[in-house]
């Protein structure tokens, strides 16, 4: 009778690594195969979502190109007070300069950065103001964000709607309590402030940078 040798350690050892290593293969392939076909998908909802928050500041009437690929790099620009690049989208309407949007950060918000969309047109009034991010306290300070402002009918950031440099005066850049011509909720001013700090700054750069940031290429 012929008996059958078994494997040895190395040959279990091996055939269990083949194993394993066409499984890998195997499921890396349906990885793959699964992102080609959900990536268009995913690509047209991250457009989607950026062009709405986009819209929240500048209503899609007010310009005729396309906003996405009509875009300037910044470098880190502490007047914005950003340490990191950005991107400014510019609108235009007959192809002359309608408005930027730009990102801006506070950098001294109750607990932490407060990152700002900002929407500037070209005539120098504020558009739109939206808080994309931030860390400030639940139920006070985060009123900052219409998301989380109790006041649905009249948020506290759609007072930055119509703003200029030339209606208002660098001292007038403040809450009420200190002088300005913000409203805030009483007890919670420390997010308000940097907010309006932050804008303020963000509509001065536009200011003094309109012609470099509207130029159709290089950098400002």
């Amino acid at each position: 009778m012929t008996k059958v040798k078994p494997f040895s350690a190395t040959k279990m050892a091996t055939r269990t690594a083949i194993i394993l290593f066409l499984f890998t293969i195997g499921f890396t392939a349906v990885l793959a195969g699964v992102y080609l076909l959900t990536k268009p998908a995913i690509d047209a909802s991250a457009v989607l979502k950026k062009m709405n928050t986009i819209g929240e500041v500048l209503p899609p009437g007010s310009y005729d190109n396309d906003l996405l690929n009509d875009t300037l790099t910044l470098p880190p620009t502490p007047a914005l007070g950003l340490d990191e690049s950005s991107t400014v989208y510019r609108a235009r309407q007959g192809g002359r300069p309608a408005a930027l949007v730009i990102e801006a950060v506070a950098n001294d918000g109750y607990s932490g950065k407060i990152r700002l969309l900002v929407g500037a047109r070209a005539d120098g009034t504020l558009s739109g103001v939206r808080v994309t991010e931030h860390k400030e306290t639940p139920g006070l300070g985060d009123y900052i964000d219409p998301a989380k402002d109790k006041n649905k009918a009249h948020p506290w950031i759609a007072q930055f709607d119509g703003k200029s440099l030339a209606k208002l005066a660098a001292r007038d850049w403040k809450v009420k309590k200190d002088g300005g011509q913000f409203d805030s909720v009483a007890g919670a001013t420390i997010s308000p402030r940097a907010v309006i700090k932050a804008v303020h700054k963000a509509l001065e750069y536009v200011d003094q940078h309109r012609d470099e940031l509207y130029a159709k290429r290089g950098q400002p």
